[in-house]
C-alpha cells in the first residue's frame, strides 16, 4: 500500500501521526512498524530566513511530532526546550522579539543552514534531518525553491493603508488581526516539485489531503507548477479531510485566510474551493465532521463522494480512526 499525504501545520502533523498508526495496525511489519509506504509532501510556504538561519516550521513540526520529541503542550517546537539563545539575541536586537526560537530548535535550524550553505538542496537537507529518528514516514518538501509567503494587509496606520509582510509576522505577531488582502509566494512561477514528489503522487494507491490550512498550506503546495497536473494524472483516489468543523476552524486562524480569498468558513465551502476532480478540481472524496452531515448530499450532487465521520483528533486513537476512515473511502473508490 502506497499512501501519499499533502500536509502542513499542527493539524497536518496530528493527521500524519494518525496515518502512521493506522497503517501499523492494518499492515503490521512485525516490528512495530508497517509494510505500507507513507510519504508526506510538506508545505514550504511558511519557511523564512531569520537571524541568519533558515527555518522550515511545517517540516519541523512534522519531524518533531513523528519523532516524539515535540512539545505537546504548545503544539509546536521541541519538548524540554530552553530559550537562552533567544533571550541573548533579543539583547543584541537580532531577529524578531515576538518570534521565539528555542535552543534545541535552533540546533535544527543551524544544521539546516550549514548544509544549505555547503550546497545541499532543501530536499537533501530534509532527508538528512529525518535520518536522525526512525519516523516510519518519508517527508519531502513540496519544492526546493524558496517560496516564502508574503501577505498584503490593510493597515490604517501606514501611508496608503496597505503594506506587505512575511506570513509569519502576520500570523505570529499580529495573530491574523490585520485584514489580509492577498497571499503571494515568492518565486512560485519558477518553482518545481522537489525530486520524488511527482513520482509519489503518480505511484500512490491513495492520496490524502490533510486537514491543513487550505490557503497557505495546501494552497502553497498546489501552487507549485506541475503539482496540480500530477494530481489530475494520478490513478489514485484523492481524499480530503475538512479543516473546518461546524463552521469553525479547528486550530489557528485559517478563517482569516479563507475570507481573504472569498471562501466561507465551512466544510462545504472548502470542498467546493478545492473542487471535484471530475470537473477539473482536486478531490474525488471529502470527509466532513458529523456536525456537518447536512452538507453531504449537496457535495455528492457536485460530483464528490462525501461522508461524515468524527474529525476531532483528540489523541492518537482518534487520529488513527480518522486516517482509517479516509483510507477506507480511498480503497473503496479505487476498487470501483
Amino acid at each position: 500500500m502506497r499512501i501519499t499525504v499533502l500536509a502542513g501545520g499542527v493539524g497536518g502533523s496530528r493527521f500524519v501521526r494518525g496515518v502512521r498508526e493506522e497503517c501499523a495496525r492494518r499492515w503490521p511489519d512485525g516490528n512495530g512498524g508497517t509494510t505500507a509506504s507513507v510519504t508526506v509532501i510538506v508545505n514550504t510556504g511558511d519557511d523564512l530566513w531569520l537571524a541568519g538561519v533558515r527555518l522550515s516550521p511545517d517540516f519541523d513540526s512534522l519531524l518533531y511530532s513523528l519523532a516524539g520529541v515535540n512539545d505537546t503542550e504548545r503544539g509546536w517546537g521541541r519538548a524540554g526546550e530552553s530559550e537562552r539563545v533567544a533571550a541573548e539575541l533579543r539583547e543584541w536586537g537580532v531577529g524578531w522579539p515576538w518570534f521565539t526560537l528555542g535552543d534545541l530548535d535552533l540546533g535544527t535550524h543551524l544544521a539546516r543552514t550549514s548544509w544549505l550553505r555547503e550546497g545541499a538542496t532543501p530536499s537533501e537537507v530534509a532527508a538528512r534531518l529525518q535520518s536522525r529518528w526512525p519516523l516510519g514516514v518519508r517527508l519531502i518538501p513540496a519544492t526546493d525553491t524558496e517560496v516564502d509567503t508574503d501577505v498584503d494587509v490593510a493597515d490604517a496606520d501606514v501611508p496608503g493603508g496597505e503594506r506587505t509582510m512575511h506570513f509569519q509576522e502576520w500570523w505570529t505577531r499580529y495573530r491574523a488581526a490585520l485584514p489580509a488582502i492577498a497571499f503571494r509566494q515568492r518565486n512560485i512561477e519558477r518553482a518545481l516539485p522537489a525530486p520524488g514528489v511527482v513520482e509519489e503522487i503518480l505511484g500512490a494507491d491513495v492520496v490524502l489531503v490533510a486537514p491543513s490550512n487550505p490557503v497557505v498550506s495546501i494552497g502553497t503546495i498546489l501552487a507549485v507548477p506541475g503539482m496540480r497536473e500530477a494530481l489530475a494524472e494520478t490513478s489514485a483516489p484523492v481524499v480530503g479531510i475538512s479543516p473546518i468543523i461546524g463552521g469553525k476552524v479547528v486550530r489557528g486562524m485559517a478563517d482569516a485566510c479563507l475570507s481573504a480569498i472569498g471562501v466561507a468558513t465551512s466544510a462545504e465551502a472548502v470542498a467546493r474551493h478545492y473542487g471535484a476532480r471530475a470537473s477539473g478540481g482536486l478531490l474525488d472524496a471529502w470527509l466532513v465532521d458529523e456536525a456537518d452531515a447536512a452538507a453531504v448530499a449537496s457535495l455528492e450532487a457536485s460530483g464528490l463522494h462525501a461522508a461524515s465521520v468524527p474529525l476531532w483528533m483528540h489523541d492518537l486513537d482518534t487520529s488513527a480512526a480518522l486516517a482509517g476512515a479516509a483510507l477506507d473511502v480511498g480503497t473503496s473508490l479505487r476498487a470501483h
